[in-house]
């Protein structure tokens, strides 16, 4: 039985320092509706997101046109760099994809954050066996999860995405069969 999870990078946000609550742009809210119309088509039955507003800002649409509550999973949240704001964010994140170990202090080193991401799909192939699923997520644990079922899928993958950004990731019994792009 197929399993089609819909991975949803959030769309552009406007700065705040506080991860958890960083809205949407007026642009990423724009964006919302095109993703909301692009996924209109896919039969969801299950909405899940990162715990962090503009992940749910960016599948709210698709939550409410299925009329689907959103669940919530930290699994689905984004890495963590480190404890305090990173000022030079592209060398740092590409020292995080080249060692999968580093971190600098309170960052989430890649392997914790990968297996944090993993074991949540795998919760939802478990539990939503033969569902399509859209999940609200991250850039960088999107891709680290990806990267897990196929190394192809690495930084300079993450760094040519688009915000938002849709990759259906289609499964059977637990292994992944087929990738398909679905941003336009």
């Amino acid at each position: 039985m197929i399993t089609n999870i819909y991975f949803v990078r959030h769309a552009s946000s406007s700065y705040s320092p506080d991860e958890m609550n960083r809205p949407l742009s007026e642009k990423g809210l724009k964006d919302a509706k095109k993703v909301t119309e692009l996924l209109s088509h896919e039969n969801i039955t299950k909405v899940i997101s990162s715990p962090y507003r503009r992940a749910i800002q960016t599948v709210e649409g698709t939550s409410n046109h299925f009329g689907l509550p959103i669940l919530i999973d930290e699994g689905f949240r984004e890495r963590k760099l480190a404890n305090s704001p990173v000022i030079n964010f592209d060398e740092v994140v590409l020292k995080y994809w080249k060692n999968f170990d580093f971190s600098l202090p309170g960052g989430e080193a890649g392997y914790f954050a990968q297996e944090r991401g993993v074991q949540s799909v795998r919760n939802v192939l478990n539990k939503y066996c033969g569902e399509n699923i859209v999940i609200g997520t991250h850039g960088n644990i999107m891709v680290l999860i990806m990267n897990y079922y196929d190394k192809k899928y690495n930084y300079d993958f993450w760094n040519n995405l688009n915000m938002p950004d849709i990759y259906k990731l289609s499964f059977e019994d637990g292994v992944l069969i087929s990738v398909k792009h679905i941003w336009s």
